[in-house]
């Protein structure tokens, strides 16, 4: 049987890696891809006449144009009343980066030569205010705060028989963990950071203690059966009689997610792959923190614990 326990230098060795390689992402990048939901700036919508168009072209051509970072992503929605796909290039440009009227023109006059528009359309320009971006980031965050709290709260009093708070910190490092692969991806790969950033950590939340309360609930188990062994011994054993679980589970999440994620880039809809990408990222995190830090971590915990007891006690 592996020891999970006995290796865990490691696994946490792997974590620091990844968590160093976010850092290094931030100062090279100079911090996240805030989209303009957080900073604001200026949206820039046309209407095209072929699904299948350049994002990377259109987003090199808006910058040439107008000489500032400027986002592109692909967009759709459906007519109603034609039953028709109406297809999007959605252009993003700062507050920092604001457009002028003749930086406007030169922008609308470059994607009218390098692209197919549809007749009859004008670009359709709008300005977003970013207060109601960073009231979204601030809600998020206590969101976040608050529902560790509770979930402390909760492990603590479920599994009050194998120490509640120390199994309850175990799991939120776990979750925080996660919370840090996430950030580690938008770092490397620069992924914009917006609504969707949001609600893919707090999924990502949710499921991740799902699997850690499953192995907890059979080390509780264990721990009254195998009242002999070492807590690491049974932890190892909750671990293996629970892998099979956690990684059916994962495998059939992650495959939905990952055919939405292909069906997204097949037909270029850039906001969904904007999503699925972090969810398949923290599904893979989670998998992995639910079984190489959350018990590990409630381990080592737990021996700290008794030490303590045993040098009060001498």
């Amino acid at each position: 049987m592996f020891d999970f326990i006995g290796n865990r230098k490691y696994f946490y060795a792997f974590s620091a890696l990844i968590l160093v390689a976010g850092i290094i992402g931030l100062i090279v990048n100079q911090g996240l891809n805030l989209d303009i939901q957080f900073q604001g700036g200026t949206i820039v919508e046309f209407q095209m006449k072929d699904e299948n168009f350049d994002v990377s072209k259109a987003e090199a051509v808006a910058e040439e144009a107008t000489g500032k970072i400027v986002s592109a992503q692909s967009s759709y929605s459906l007519d109603s009343e034609k039953n028709e796909r109406i297809d999007m290039l959605v252009l993003s440009v700062s507050s920092s980066n604001a457009l002028s009227e003749e930086e406007h023109e030169k922008l609308s006059k470059a994607i009218q030569e390098n692209f197919e528009i549809q007749e009859n359309t004008v670009a359709n320009t709008r300005h977003v205010d970013p207060v109601m971006g960073k009231e979204l980031a601030l809600k998020s965050l206590f969101s976040i705060a608050l529902a560790s709290v509770f979930m402390i709260l909760y492990v603590w009093i479920r599994f009050k028989v194998m120490g509640g708070l120390v199994a309850g910190v175990a799991a939120v490092v776990a979750l925080l963990h996660d919370v840090m692969v996430m950030i580690t991806l938008y770092a490397i790969t620069g992924l914009p950071v917006n609504d969707s950033f949001i609600a893919a950590i707090l999924t990502i939340v949710g499921y991740s203690i799902n699997d850690t309360i499953v192995i907890f609930d059979r080390i509780r188990e264990n721990s009254a059966l195998l009242r002999k062994e070492s807590l690491a011994s049974i932890t190892n054993k909750s671990i293996v009689q629970t892998l099979s679980r956690t990684i059916n589970t994962s495998v059939t999440t992650i495959t939905c997610i990952l055919t939405v994620y292909i069906f997204a880039s097949y037909n270029n809809i850039e906001s969904i792959k904007n999503f699925m990408l972090p969810l398949l990222a923290g599904l893979l995190s989670g998998t992995y923190s639910t079984i190489f830090i959350a018990n590990p971590v409630y381990v080592m915990l737990k021996e700290r614990q008794a030490k303590k007891q045993a040098t009060a006690k001498a």
